[in-house]
């Protein structure tokens, strides 16, 4: 269902709707994602809108950017890495079908993520009840395709979070995981018996020469570093940085189609140990484009392959697409207007050939201010309104900023302003338009928020 149509005929009706049924979700004691059906509890946060989102499979449409990026990444793995022991079949399996409605444990439990860890907030998530939630990475399938004996793989799917709202964050984007295992064997192969040997008959031809070779190890038992977790060896982990980081600046260089100037950060993750970001120079600014590391011994092993080590990595599709193609706003890659659609018609010309979005829509943005009074004894955090100022403008809604933060000396109560600006991509809205979109939500805000409108 396109969304979008319904405001353009009528703004204020279709503000109206979009409260009704934001309201009516927290008085339901069920709620359906996927054709299937959920009781809700005190965890439930959902909304409609991201409901409906859940149905729309971008990464399945050709003429889509975020397709385009899916097939690159794919083809490069694809031709790096060819077969497997032999067989004609690509080393790295790809799924793209999982549903994102997971498990607690999926989401969280198996990936180390601490039950007091902020990852796991309401204000982070979009959660069904208590035990399900919308997925926040595509790692939630890591651990189940490491069971299946999988040596290497990649994911692609939507993933959602309550984030701030701007040209570059939307409570919907697109991720692919990748994850790659390695025996003691593969990742030193001249371990192995047999090269051993070799060695020895080719440095003394004695048996004096086993004693001068030594086979390096997987495992280890040491104090835990920022450099290597407590159960793995120092040449371990420095062969898994060298090719996950090796692997990774190559795809970057293939996407880009040129050789980059990057660099590493060192970063936390709770599944990943040493962890880094990715940074690429670009138009003169460094942009982060993903996030990997070193895989945490513990989910390889509870996953039932503790004789392995591994790394992963997950890159956020909408960023890079927007890097490639100047794609100005996220909130385009969910547009079905043919001016941004048939720029992606990329079967003649192919997939690997570069080429830039060219903006349709100059329309005026129109600005509204909403300001008040936040409850002294009612939890509040900014991705709470976000949500809800989601819920009601729908995709009209380009950027909210909090511009102002006041403490009253008197009472000690605090004051919040943001700045809320529309634009449609379609039609020059008017100032009426947002004028009824503003009062939707500072309604809803008052009953949602417990606030006092300013």
């Amino acid at each position: 269902m396109n969304r979008m149509i319904c405001v353009l005929r009528n703004a204020s009706r279709q503000s109206q709707c979009l409260l009704c049924k934001h309201t009516k979700r927290r008085l339901s004691n069920s709620v359906s994602v996927l054709s299937k059906t959920y009781k809700t509890d005190e965890w439930t946060n959902i909304t409609p809108r991201i409901i409906a989102k859940t149905e729309t499979k971008l990464l399945s449409n050709k003429n889509h950017p975020l397709n385009i990026v899916k097939q690159r990444i794919t083809k490069f793995f694809h031709q790096k890495f060819g077969g497997y022991a032999g067989s004609s079949s690509p080393l790295f399996s790809t799924y793209e079908d999982f549903s994102p409605v997971v498990s607690i444990e999926q989401n969280f439990d198996v990936l180390l993520i601490a039950e007091d860890h902020v990852a796991r907030s309401k204000s982070d998530n979009y959660y069904i009840n208590k035990d399900w939630v919308l997925r926040a990475h595509t790692s939630a399938h890591q651990s189940e395709l490491i069971r299946a004996g999988l040596p290497a793989f990649l994911v692609f799917g939507d993933v959602y979070r309550r984030d701030e709202i701007d040209s570059s964050h939307f409570p919907v984007f697109h991720q692919c995981e990748g994850v790659r295992l390695f025996t003691k064997y593969q990742l030193f192969p001249n371990s192995d018996p047999i090269s051993i040997q070799v060695q020895i008959n080719s440095s003394s031809g004695s048996m004096d020469g086993m004693h001068s070779i030594q086979q390096p190890q997987l495992f280890t038992s040491h104090e835990r570093t920022s450099e290597y977790q407590e159960t793995l060896t120092m040449e371990t982990s420095k062969m898994l940085e060298y090719d996950l980081k090796s692997c990774l600046e190559d795809l970057m260089n293939y996407l880009f189609s040129r050789r980059l100037n990057s660099r590493w950060n060192e970063v936390y993750f709770p599944f990943t140990h040493p962890s880094w970001e990715l940074e690429i120079e670009h138009e003169g600014k460094w942009v982060e484009v993903l996030g990997c590391g070193v895989i945490e011994q513990k989910i390889v092993a509870d996953a039932g392959c503790p004789d392995r080590v591994g790394w992963a990595f997950g890159i956020g599709l909408e960023r890079i697409a927007m890097l490639l193609y100047n794609i100005p706003d996220i909130r385009l890659f969910w547009s079905k207007d043919e001016r941004f659609i048939n720029q992606f018609q990329v079967a003649d010309k192919g997939i690997d050939e570069p080429f830039k979005f060219k903006p349709f829509s100059n329309y005026m943005p129109m600005y509204n201010d909403i300001s008040f009074w936040l409850h002294s004894s009612a939890k509040f955090h900014e991705n709470d309104f976000y949500d809800l100022v989601r819920s009601i403008g729908g995709d009209l809604v380009e950027n909210v900023s909090c511009f102002d933060t006041y403490i009253c000396n008197k009472t000690g109560r605090t004051s919040k302003a943001f700045r809320l600006t529309f634009r449609h991509f379609e039609k020059q809205l008017m100032q009426d338009d947002v004028n009824q979109i503003k009062k939707q939500i500072e309604e809803a805000a008052k009953t949602e928020l417990k606030v006092t409108v300013r």
